[in-house]
């Protein structure tokens, strides 16, 4: 049990700095609304997750093979993430809002900001069929042992989530450097870096078969 939560927490703390949608708007929700806000956020990603690594215990080889023939739902949700990313690059805030946002007395809205999480990781297929590869991989290792599966993935999500606390806590310093027109920057780049992440999404959706084949989604996961 030890040697699943030890390799568990490395996996954990790699997850935490794979580079996405989640990863630059958690950043920037810590930047500009503040720590607590950046945590629930967190928090309705991380539920994302379990509901994702639930579905993937589930299911088989033959859910990610299924999964990998339907390009539409990458489509599906790179359209979603796109459009999302080119509101946020169009919307021009007013300056009493971005001032707003730096003063202490800003009101953080905690539901949208949980339901922002899950929803921002739940749109992208591409979440559940890295939980179902990361599964297939590690299953055999784990004896497909309920009680080993809910130890190292667990650990993982723990070690995940408090990887995320640490970075949310650096870039909450960079609130005391923020202006209302350095705010407007940061949501301008958010939204073309969400908007690139949404046509990444729906450039997988027009790869051929082959290029979405689950032995070769595993084969990257392990290397």
């Amino acid at each position: 049990m030890f040697d699943d939560i030890q390799a568990a927490i490395p996996l954990g703390f790699f997850l935490a700095f794979m580079i996405g949608p989640v990863f630059f708007v958690l950043i920037e929700t810590s930047v500009t609304k503040g720590f607590r806000a950046a945590v629930i956020f967190d928090l309705g990603v991380i539920i994302a997750d379990i509901i994702f690594i639930g579905v993937a215990y589930f299911s088989s080889f033959q859910l990610l093979e299924n999964l990998s023939n339907q390009p539409g739902l990458y489509v599906f949700g790179g359209t979603i993430l796109a459009v999302y990313g080119l509101i946020i690059f169009l919307k021009k805030p007013k300056r009493n809002d971005l001032k707003a946002q730096l003063s202490n007395s800003f009101k953080v809205n905690y539901i949208e900001l949980f339901i922002k999480g899950f929803l921002l990781n739940f749109i992208n297929v591409g979440v559940l069929i890295f939980w179902l590869g990361i599964i297939i991989v590690t299953g055999p290792s784990l004896e497909n042992d309920i009680n080993r599966f809910y130890v190292f993935f667990g650990s993982l999500i723990v070690a995940y989530f408090i990887t995320d606390l640490f970075k949310i806590l650096l870039a909450k310093q960079l609130k005391k450097q923020l202006t209302p027109k350095i705010i407007l920057k940061i949501k301008k780049l958010l939204g073309i870096i969400l908007l690139i992440c949404g046509l990444v999404l729906i450039t997988k959706g027009f790869l051929p078969k082959d290029k979405l084949n689950p032995q070769t989604i595993i084969e990257e996961i392990r290397e």
